[in-house]
């Protein structure tokens, strides 16, 4: 098959590799029809993320056919057509029995925090993700479902991660009627998480970024109000001015450590890797919020993370909550919401790449060119 590989920082190319092949009872092999370049898949690109090796195939949004299933699969038939939520998981642990999808136990051997992510190094579980002809899906009869007749498969494409994420991000914030919620980054999680406040209740929506396109679409989209805090000479002063200097009550951060990483590293040279990351805009967030108001952290961050202002969130009385989503626990709400018509998630699509151009993909993504918001990856195109 043809699948997208690793191969350095800045480098990502197709090349043939052995379709995956049954490992466990419980697997099943998709035949990918459509995947998706997530904001965080940039960690791995720039080399930001710890043991990403080469060779690695990167993906954890897609959607596609059973091609093949384990002899204990019983929910999945070869021709299905699915949607799989970027978590893996096990469905039975103590973690899965509570909805905490993301933190199951016995998916990633080792790992004290991480839980275990499609294509997203062996930090993640080292599972090959699906910007690739075919990806394993292990668990099959509890991760994967299948789209329902009435959605289409852009739509479905996008609940598997950036969707969900923007929705539990809001999820979150604890969000009442009435609330001021800003939200810190206009990429396609931080879009659609301004899209659900409004859902669940919001009174108003302030979106924070510094590009003028993905601004836009948050005006027109999320229909929200836009700061562009480069125009600003302190964003925090701001917010703190437009909320009667009191803040916001709710402040999602969809920003995360940069993916660049930190400014020592480019004075260094040294690799510091995501951990070092500059939680800027956490930190604008607990700066914007009102005392006893609450933070919600969506953004990609390390296991270790330097100069965030516990203190001053303290003395405010902050919430802070947290997670990569339980993706599948949102779906039954999405799914209505999407039905009903109040959420359209291709709207936020702007690049369709064939897989074998997915290393321009990258190059246009990650540089912020020619107004890139959310690009999908056809496998199936030339």
């Amino acid at each position: 098959m043809r699948a997208t590989t690793y191969r350095g920082p800045y480098k990502v190319r197709v090349e043939n590799k052995p379709i995956p092949a049954i490992e466990h009872p419980n697997d099943a092999i998709i035949k990918v029809s459509l995947a998706a370049i997530c904001g965080s898949d940039l960690h791995l690109y720039h080399g930001m993320m710890p043991d990403t090796r080469v060779g690695h195939t990167f993906g954890h949004e897609f959607v596609g056919t059973v091609h093949e299933v384990g002899p204990s699969v019983q929910n999945l038939r070869p021709g299905d057509r699915v949607m799989v939520p970027f978590n893996i998981f096990c469905g039975s642990c103590y973690y899965c029995a509570r909805g905490l999808y993301s933190n199951c136990h016995n998916v990633n051997a080792g790992a004290t925090a991480a839980g275990a992510i499609y294509g997203y190094s062996h930090t993640c579980g080292g599972y090959d993700g699906g910007q690739a002809e075919f990806v394993r899906v292990p668990f099959a009869d509890v991760g994967p479902s299948i789209i329902p007749e009435w959605m289409d498969e852009e739509d479905a494409l996008l609940l598997t991660d950036a969707v969900a994420t923007g929705y539990f991000g809001a999820q979150l914030g604890s969000i009442v009627e009435g609330d001021t919620v800003i939200v810190f980054g206009a990429g396609a999680v931080g879009l659609f998480a301004a899209q659900s406040a409004w859902l669940m209740g919001a009174g108003r929506v302030i979106v924070v970024d510094h590009l003028e396109y993905r601004l836009e679409k948050a005006r027109t989209l999320a229909h929200a109000e836009t700061y562009n805090f480069t125009e600003y000479r302190d964003i925090v002063v701001e917010m703190k001015r437009t909320t009667d200097h009191l803040g916001a009550d709710v402040a999602i951060d969809a920003v995360g450590a940069e993916a660049d990483g930190h400014f020592i590293q480019h004075v260094t040279s040294a690799k510091f890797k995501l951990q070092g990351g500059s939680p800027i805009a956490l930190n604008w967030a607990i700066d914007s919020v009102r005392k006893g108001g609450t933070i919600s952290v969506m953004g990609a961050y390390g296991p270790v993370q330097t100069s965030i202002k516990f203190g001053d969130a303290l003395n405010k009385g902050l919430t802070i909550r947290g997670n990569q989503c339980p993706v599948k626990r949102q779906w039954p709400r999405l799914f209505e919401h999407v039905r009903n018509g109040y959420l359209t998630p291709s709207e936020i699509i702007t690049h369709r790449i064939p897989l074998e151009h997915i290393a321009e993909g990258y190059h246009t993504f990650s540089g912020k060119l020619d107004g890139c918001i959310k690009p999908i990856v056809l496998p199936g195109a030339s």
